[in-house]
């Protein structure tokens, strides 16, 4: 437990008891984390109040703090949004930052100013203005931008109106794609009620837009206003074509945003897909950093805090996969305009599971692009998690076998995957030595050393523990396998069988098998390592049984202890090693004279033109 630095301990004596932001700083000034509180004084001290042996992250950020700001307001709320307005600004290390896409586009509307533009900008600011993406696919966006010019005879030009104005309508005007507003042809309403359809449109209320154009042209019709009528109809077939490619599926219900949650390890993805009018309109995702050692709650808190909660516009109605600690101050800092839900069943279920299976494919496109080639996981790998349902994608997974024969030389072997690959420095074999020969073999009894075996000693040792562990069995291999995790408090590791005859996969805490198809990659990878296993198991019990034959021909030359006969087998290897050395050789080893390695020569080869 570390004692806090004189400056730190100044203001720990005068903490006051009310909500708050603390920010942590090293000896240059730094901000290394922002934290909030319900009541800051016991909260800031309880980082000095223990050694955080659980918590790599947390001991390392204590062993640099120099310094602490406080920021007290008036209730834990709006601490919330000020901790993630802070985070922002500071981007401190230690806390989970939201990573900018910077790659990707926003059609940005900027209804803030009296004469509102429409452009592509890839800057997300607070000004103000209306930001819709960001869009993925960079030329549907570009079409999208095209077709709401031409619809709505958005301006082109950048003055700054009223206050920069030209002497002359530019082009655009005489070709028809400005109505002019900068030269009075337009009044500053009906450019203000245009832009207004622009955003109801990009934000996904097509249907409102088209039936508020129909109507003009209707009356414009009815005025004989031909021309008028021409372009709100153009206008309509120019929507009407944007509108199909752009919704995606159709839905039960209104307007709703959809959060899906994906994570491995120290990488997460949020993706929200907007629902508008029933209608599933478009994707989103952010992807989140500095995560270890916290919970997929607090991590989606805090991309509901810092990114969601500061969105211009939110939906009526919030799908979340799970529910989170801060929810009732998110809840308080939304101030109603988002009723959150944790479905369990039904449409509402269905949508969110779209949603995670979104983030999944994005969280493995950014794994793909991110790692080094020699790091990458194969597709397999991937496949198995999907279909496992892991939290955690099986990057590395061990796999257990047993062999035996007539209940001698019972032993086990474990083999290594990493990234669907054998990783043959972390094989291990071993013998079996609670299982007694004279009772016959005992499969379940076998399995549950080797793996209480194994994972006991890394543990011990403090090395990485499997993403996945693989039994070469059914239920019976895959319970004694349990029993044994269990025995040593790893009850969360992922845990299956590979049942032989039908190929069944048996899952722990599931009743009923999984059955992939014959040509799944995952099935395949799982077939590799089980018959990697075998072939590991089969091996190290045949050269037992060839040690336990040469050692008992050796046994029964006289004069031959088991000292002679360990020196005998580290020199030549094997039986036909020693028959075929020469007198001097064998005189030349500890514990052999010229006479003992004659009669031992004379021995073995007696026995050798004696056997047919």
């Amino acid at each position: 437990m570390r004692a806090p630095p004189d400056r730190v301990a100044e203001v720990l004596a005068h903490l006051p008891d009310t909500p708050g932001v603390y920010l942590w700083k090293d000896a240059n000034g730094q901000v290394l984390y922002v934290g909030k509180a319900k009541r800051l004084r016991p909260r800031v001290r309880s980082y000095f109040a223990s050694d955080h042996e659980t918590s790599p992250k947390t001991r390392l950020l204590v062993s640099l703090i120099a310094d602490v700001e406080t920021i007290v307001v008036p209730t834990e709320a709006h601490a919330l949004v000020l901790e993630a307005n802070l985070i922002k600004e500071h981007r401190p290390r230690f806390n989970v930052m939201l990573r900018d896409d910077k790659s990707y586009p926003y059609v940005k509307v900027t209804v803030q100013e009296p004469y509102p533009r429409v452009f592509v900008t890839r800057q997300v600011q607070g000004d103000g203005a209306r930001y819709f993406g960001p869009y993925t696919d960079v030329a549907s966006m570009r079409r999208t931008l095209d077709v709401v010019k031409r619809a709505f005879y958005v301006r082109s030009c950048r003055y700054d109106m009223p206050k920069e104005l030209p002497e002359r309508a530019c082009l655009d005007y005489h070709i028809g794609r400005c109505k002019a507003p900068c030269v009075g042809k337009q009044s500053q309403a009906a450019y203000r009620g245009m832009i207004d359809d622009v955003v109801a449109w990009l934000d996904g209320r097509t249907a409102e837009v088209a039936k508020r154009i129909g109507e003009e042209m209707a009356r414009a019709a009815e005025a004989l206003d031909y021309e008028r009528a021409a372009e709100l109809r153009d206008a309509l077939q120019r929507l009407g074509s944007m509108e199909e490619p752009t919704v995606v599926l159709n839905v039960e219900g209104g307007d709703r945003d959809v959060i899906g949650f994906a994570r491995d390890g120290e990488d997460a993805i949020v993706a929200v897909l907007r629902i508008r009018d029933g209608k599933l309109l478009a994707r989103e995702h952010r992807f989140l950093e500095g995560i270890e050692d916290e919970t997929d709650g607090a991590v989606l808190g805090a991309y509901l805090v810092g990114y969601y909660l500061a969105a211009p516009v939110r939906a009526r109605e919030l799908l979340l996969p799970f529910d989170f600690e801060d929810r009732p101050l998110f809840e308080e800092a939304a101030a109603g305009s988002s009723r959150v839900v944790v479905p369990q069943r039904g449409t509402k279920r269905e949508l969110l599971d779209l949603a995670e299976q979104n983030a999944r494919h994005l969280l493995e496109e950014f794994k793909l692009a991110s790692q080094e080639a020699d790091e990458r996981a194969a597709d397999p790998v991937y496949d198995l998690g999907r279909e496992l349902q892991l939290a955690r994608l099986p990057r590395s997974l061990v796999c257990f076998d047993n062999s035996t024969g007539q209940g001698t030389d019972n032993v086990g072997s474990i083999v290594w995957f990493e990234n669907g690959r054998p990783r043959r420095s972390e094989y291990r074999t071993m013998k079996v030595t609670t299982v007694d020969p004279a009772n016959g073999p005992d499969d379940f009894q076998s399995m549950r050393e080797v793996v209480g075996r194994y994972f006991r000693r890394r543990l011990d040792e403090s090395r990485p523990l499997p993403d996945l562990v693989v039994i070469d069995g059914g239920k019976g291999q895959l319970s004694a396998a349990s029993e044994a995790l269990d025995a040593l408090g790893l009850d969360a590791l992922p845990l299956i069988s590979l049942a032989k005859r039908e190929e069944e996969i048996f899952v722990r805490g599931r009743s009923e098998p999984l059955r992939l198809p014959r040509r799944s990659s995952a099935l395949r990878l799982l077939q590799q390592a089980r018959d990697e296993a075998h072939r590991t198991a089969v091996g190290y019990h045949r050269k037992r049984r060839s040690m336990r034959t040469v050692t008992s021909e050796l046994l029964k030359i006289p004069g031959v202890g088991p000292m002679r006969r360990r020196a005998l087998l580290t020199a030549f290897g094997s039986l036909q090693g020693v028959r075929d050395a020469t007198v001097e050789q064998i005189a030349a080893l500890d514990g052999f004279s010229q006479a003992s390695a004659a009669k031992l020569v004379a021995a073995l080869r007696g026995d050798a033109s004696s056997t047919p």
